[in-house]
C-alpha cells in the first residue's frame, strides 16, 4: 500500500460533551483520526492498515472479546477446544493481506491435517484431496479412468492464473491491473474461457471436465461452502477456486483454536498503536453536515473521528441500524429491501472419546469432510434451498479438528463439529431447526457407523444462537449476504460502485457485505482502509469528488 504516512499523534484525552438523554451527566468524548466499528478479522485488518500509515485509530467491539466469527472455546467438555464459527482458513493462507501482517511474530502457527479434504459417500467410498496433486488425481481417477488427468489440467490452469486471480480477488473493484496481468498470460482464447468459468454453474463445470463423480463432488462440494447451489451461475468459479486452494495451500487451522488467529491480529493491532475497546456497542454513526464524524456508543460516550469511520458490520446493520434514515438517499433504502441474506446455518459440536469410525479410510486423514449427498443429491439439495424447503438429506461440512491440530483434545479423542445450511426463512422455526439437527446426525452416522456411540458431549448452535453470539450472523447467515452473482461486484451489497466508499463522505463499509465478500481473508477491511487513506492524499480529493458524483447520479431520485 503506497500511502503517505502522517505523523501519529497521541489520542486526545477524554473530555466532557453533551448530556446523554436521561443520564443527567455529560458524555465522555474521545478524539482520534479514525474509528473502526467491529473487531472481526476485517475490522482488525482495517485498523492495522490505518495505524501502520500513522493514523490514530480506535477500534470498538460490542462483544467482550475480539474475533467476530473467528473465536474458539471449550463448550462441549473441558479439554476439547471448539471453533465456534469459522474453522479452516484456505483464504487466509492464500491472502496477501494476511500474509504481509507477519502474524507468526504475534503467536500464530498454522497446522494441517495429513489430507486436506474428503467427500464421503453413503456407499463407503470417498474422494480425497491430498497435498500431492498426483495423489489427488489418482483418487479422482478411481471414479472414472482419465479423470485424474482432468484434475491435473485444472491444477495447471490454477498455477498459471494464481497470482493475478488472487490479486483481483483481494483488491478493490475494479481490479484493472490484475485483469491486465491475467490477459497477458491467457491471451484472447484463454480470457474467453476464464470469462465463461466466471458464470459457469458448478454442476456444468463438473460435467464438462469429468466422466465420474469424484471430480464433480470436489468442485460442487466446495461451491457449497458458500450459499451457491450446483446450478447457480458463478458457483463453478467458487467451487474451482476453493478446490484449487485446497490443492495449493490446504485448509489450515490455527494451532490451539480459531481464537488464536484473532488474538494474533489483536496483538498486531496493539503493536501498531490501535486502541481496542471491547464490550463497547455502537449506537449510531454521527453524520453532522452529511459527513461521518464519529460514533456514539450505547453508554452515551462519543468517539470523534477527524478523518474516517470504517464499519466492519453487515450492510443492513449499518444502513438500517447505525445510521439515521434521513441521512441516506431514498434509492439506497429501497435497494436494501432487495438485499438477500445467504442461507441460515445449523452447527453441531462434539467431544468424541475416539476418532470418527469412517467407512471410507481416506476420510480419517482429512480435516474437512463433506458428506450427506452424492452428485444427484446435491442437485436435490440446491432445489430444496431455492424453494425454501428443509432438505431431508442435507449436505454437511464436517470438521475433524484434532486430526488437523492435535492440541484440540486429549490424545486418542476428537474435537469435531458439523454444520449444514437451512433456508433463511426457516431459521426461526424451532421444529425445522430440530429436524435439521437430527438429519445432520443421521448423515454422519450413515458414513461413520457407530459415531453416536463415541459421543461424550454435544453442543448445538442454532441460527438464533449464532446471531446472539455475533449480531452480524443474522439468522445464522455467515457470509453477510448471498454470494450469488446478482449480489457480487458492483451489485454488492446493493447496486453501486463495488467499492468500500459509501454515499456518506468519510464512511466506509469494511465488512463482508462489501467486495469481495465472505471468508476470512481481511480484504474487505484492507480495501476500506486503502480507500480512507487514499481520500486524504492529493489524488484523493479528485477521487472522492468523482466517487460522490457517480453515487449522486446513480441514486438520483426518479
Amino acid at each position: 500500500m503506497e500511502q503517505a504516512r502522517p505523523t501519529r499523534a497521541r489520542a486526545n484525552p477524554v473530555t466532557p460533551s453533551s448530556v446523554p438523554p436521561g443520564t443527567g451527566r455529560p458524555a465522555a468524548v474521545q478524539h482520534c483520526d479514525a474509528v473502526v466499528v467491529g473487531a472481526g478479522p476485517n475490522g482488525l485488518v482495517a485498523a492495522i492498515a490505518l495505524a501502520d500509515a500513522g493514523w490514530d485509530v480506535v477500534l470498538v467491539e460490542a462483544a467482550d472479546e475480539v474475533g467476530g466469527a473467528v473465536r474458539s472455546a471449550e463448550v462441549t467438555r473441558p479439554g476439547f477446544v471448539t471453533d465456534l464459527f469459522s474453522a479452516f482458513y484456505p483464504l487466509a493462507a492464500a491472502s496477501p493481506v494476511i500474509r504481509d501482517l507477519d502474524l507468526a511474530a504475534h503467536g500464530l502457527t498454522w497446522r494441517r491435517s495429513p489430507a486436506v479434504l474428503a467427500h464421503a459417500l453413503d456407499d463407503g467410498r470417498a474422494v480425497v484431496v491430498h497435498p500431492d496433486p498426483e495423489r489427488t488425481a489418482s483418487e479422482v481417477d478411481a471414479f472414472a479412468a482419465g479423470d485424474g488427468e482432468a484434475w491435473l489440467s485444472l491444477v495447471a490452469d490454477w498455477q498459471r492464473l494464481r497470482e493475478p486471480l488472487l490479486d483481483a480477488l483481494f483488491t478493490p473493484f475494479p481490479p484493472v491491473r490484475s485483469v491486465v496481468r491475467a490477459l497477458r498470460r491467457l491471451h484472447l482464447a484463454g480470457a474467453a474461457d476464464l470469462a465463461r468459468l466466471a458464470v459457469l454453474p458448478a454442476h456444468r463445470l463438473g460435467r464438462e471436465h469429468f466422466r465420474g463423480q469424484g471430480g464433480p463432488l470436489l468442485i460442487t462440494g466446495n461451491a457449497l461452502h458458500t450459499d451457491l447451489p450446483p446450478l447457480a451461475a458463478g458457483s463453478g468459479l467458487f467451487g474451482w477456486l476453493l478446490a484449487m486452494l485446497a490443492q495449493d495451500v490446504g485448509f489450515p487451522v490455527p494451532a490451539g483454536g480459531a481464537g488464536r488467529l484473532a488474538a494474533a491480529l489483536a496483538s498486531r493491532a496493539r503493536a501498531a498503536g490501535v486502541q481496542l475497546r471491547c464490550g463497547r456497542a455502537v449506537q449510531q454513526v454521527e453524520v453532522p453536515g452529511g459527513r461521518a464524524r464519529g460514533v456514539r456508543l450505547e453508554d452515551g460516550s462519543v468517539i470523534r473521528a477527524r478523518r474516517a469511520v470504517l464499519a466492519a458490520v453487515a450492510a443492513p446493520l449499518l444502513y438500517r441500524g447505525l445510521l439515521a434514515p434521513q441521512t441516506l438517499p431514498a434509492r439506497l433504502l429501497r435497494d436494501l429491501d432487495r438485499f438477500q441474506w445467504d442461507d441460515a446455518t445449523v452447527k453441531l459440536n462434539w467431544a468424541l472419546e475416539a476418532r470418527v469410525p469412517w467407512s471410507a479410510p481416506g476420510a480419517a486423514l482429512a480435516g474437512t469432510v463433506h458428506l450427506g449427498a452424492d452428485q444427484e443429491g446435491l442437485l436435490d439439495l440446491g432445489a430444496d434451498l431455492a424453494a425454501g424447503r428443509r432438505p431431508e438429506r442435507p449436505f454437511v461440512l464436517f470438521g475433524q479438528m484434532t486430526t488437523a491440530d492435535p492440541s484440540r483434545s486429549p490424545a486418542g479423542t476428537e474435537s469435531a463439529w458439523a454444520y449444514s445450511h437451512l433456508p433463511f426463512a426457516l431459521a426461526r422455526s424451532a421444529p425445522d431447526v430440530e429436524a435439521h439437527v437430527l438429519a445432520i446426525q443421521d448423515a454422519v452416522e450413515r458414513v461413520a457407523p457407530g459415531f453416536t456411540g463415541r459421543v461424550l458431549a454435544r453442543h448445538v448452535q442454532t441460527p438464533a444462537d449464532l446471531e446472539a453470539a455475533n449480531a452480524n450472523l443474522v439468522r445464522g447467515a455467515v457470509n453477510a449476504g448471498t454470494s450469488a452473482l446478482h449480489q457480487q461486484l458492483i451489485f454488492r451489497p446493493t447496486v453501486g460502485l463495488g467499492r468500500p466508499e459509501t454515499v456518506i463522505e468519510g464512511l466506509y463499509l469494511a465488512g463482508a457485505s462489501a467486495h469481495p465478500g465472505g471468508g476470512v481473508h481481511g480484504a474487505c477491511g484492507w480495501n476500506a482502509a486503502r480507500a480512507a487513506l487514499g481520500a486524504h492524499g492529493r489524488a484523493g480529493v479528485v477521487r472522492r469528488r468523482l466517487t460522490r458524483t457517480a453515487w449522486a447520479r446513480l441514486l438520483r431520485s426518479e
